[in-house]
């Protein structure tokens, strides 16, 4: 008896440790690796946050159909830090709500919610996904500016990467508020429409003072708007404005309140 006891006991022990839980650090890397590979693997995902910001790139940079007022600088060093703004939003916004949408229809974030991994451990996974992503973005945008004669200022990449950080939170919790309240092909015509407004007038690849009429100032009180003037003058040497870095945080507040109350998982 006692014999059979101590093996059930021993066996009963083994069997907890062999099939229990990985640690949260563990669980929460494995969903930020997959998350990353989704958007890199899909090729919708990365024509939206890699193809466009190089095409815009280029085509900014090597042609003048497009008449810009550089304020003196060159071409490659007053478009940018806008691109490098737009691949922010097109990550942490357009991307994300497009896949967080699509995963909430079909019911994989509820399953998720319900493991080990958590609904804290999938957000977090979904927002370092992201950051990885990015991080890949600037390192192949800053080469190809770099190899057209960009020259950002030096003491501006910290507060560039600061900037991006701000921005990748407004955009995120951005992306989780409209995933998580409308239908997936509501999210899908809204995610692409916003993106293509804000490049047409946001104030992500031009100043807010140079759009035209109202655009000017309602772009300098929209999170892309200080998102690319806070790139620009971290990345231009005239300094990140105060102003534009309030504004950011601002949005980031509310959105991340509204996000929280009506986010639905199901």
């Amino acid at each position: 008896m006692s014999g059979t006891s101590t093996t059930g006991k021993t066996g009963t022990t083994t069997g907890s440790a062999a099939t229990g839980a990985a640690p949260a650090w563990r669980r929460v890397a494995a969903q930020t690796a997959f998350e990353t590979r989704a958007i890199l693997r899909n090729g919708e995902q990365l024509l939206v946050t890699m193809v466009l910001p190089l095409l815009l790139l280029v085509g900014l940079v090597r042609t003048s159909v497009i008449e810009l007022d550089t304020g003196g600088l060159s071409r490659v060093d007053f478009v940018t830090p806008g691109v490098l703004a737009l691949a922010c939003v097109s990550t942490a916004f357009t991307s994300q709500a497009i896949a967080t949408a699509f995963d909430r229809r079909n019911g994989v974030l509820r399953l998720l919610a319900t493991t080990p991994l958590g609904r804290g451990g999938l957000l977090a996974g979904k927002v370092l996904g992201v950051l990885a992503v990015e991080a890949v973005q600037a390192v192949v945008i800053g080469a190809v500016a770099l190899a057209m004669g960009w020259q950002p200022a030096a003491a501006g990449i910290l507060p560039a990467l600061g900037v991006g950080l701000l921005g990748t939170a407004a955009f995120t919790a951005l992306a989780l508020l409209v995933a998580g309240t409308l239908r997936a092909e509501g999210v899908l015509a809204v995610a692409n429409l916003v993106l293509v407004l804000l490049v047409v007038g946001g104030g992500l690849l031009v100043p807010p003072d140079q759009l035209p009429g109202a655009l000017a100032h309602l772009a300098t009180v929209l999170p892309s708007g200080a998102l690319g003037e806070a790139m620009r003058g971290a990345l231009q040497g005239t300094g990140v404005p105060w102003a534009a870095v309030l504004v950011l945080t601002g949005w980031t507040a509310v959105l991340a309140w509204a996000g929280a109350r009506f986010f639905r998982w199901q």
